[in-house]
């Protein structure tokens, strides 16, 4: 059998702090959005939009211009010839270098056997 039972009243549920901070944020997101459609319908807005459009469009003819210049293949052939006439200068460095050495040897050769025939003869006017 089954008993009649009250119902017991439900009480409303409080709302919590979670709940009122969302509808908040949700009610902050709306107005945002209004405001930025309405930032968008000034003719400030589409001034900029426009120039910026613009320069955007001015900018990629001016890459597309660059592009088809042959800039790169020119700054390729322009960086070959840089490294053939920096290698000819390193190769003439080097021989220079040998050179120089060499005569700087055979000059300290000539002043090493001047000093020994000097002191020689001294020793032998010493002796006489």
């Amino acid at each position: 059998m089954e008993e009649n039972k009250n119902p017991e009243p439900v009480e409303p549920k409080k709302e919590g702090l979670l709940d009122k901070a969302k509808k908040l944020l949700d009610k902050a997101d709306d107005f945002i959005d209004d405001k930025v459609e309405d930032v968008k319908q000034t003719q400030a807005f589409k001034k900029v939009k426009e120039t910026y459009d613009k320069a955007e469009d001015f900018i990629e003819d001016k890459i597309e211009d660059i592009k088809e210049s042959g800039v790169k293949q020119k700054l390729e052939a322009f960086a070959d010839k840089v490294e053939d006439k920096t290698e000819d200068a390193v190769t003439k460095l080097k021989e220079f270098g040998k050179k120089t050495a060499e005569k700087t040897a055979d000059k300290l050769e000539d002043i090493a056997e001047n000093i020994k025939k000097k002191s020689a003869e001294g020793e032998q006017q010493e002796n006489t």
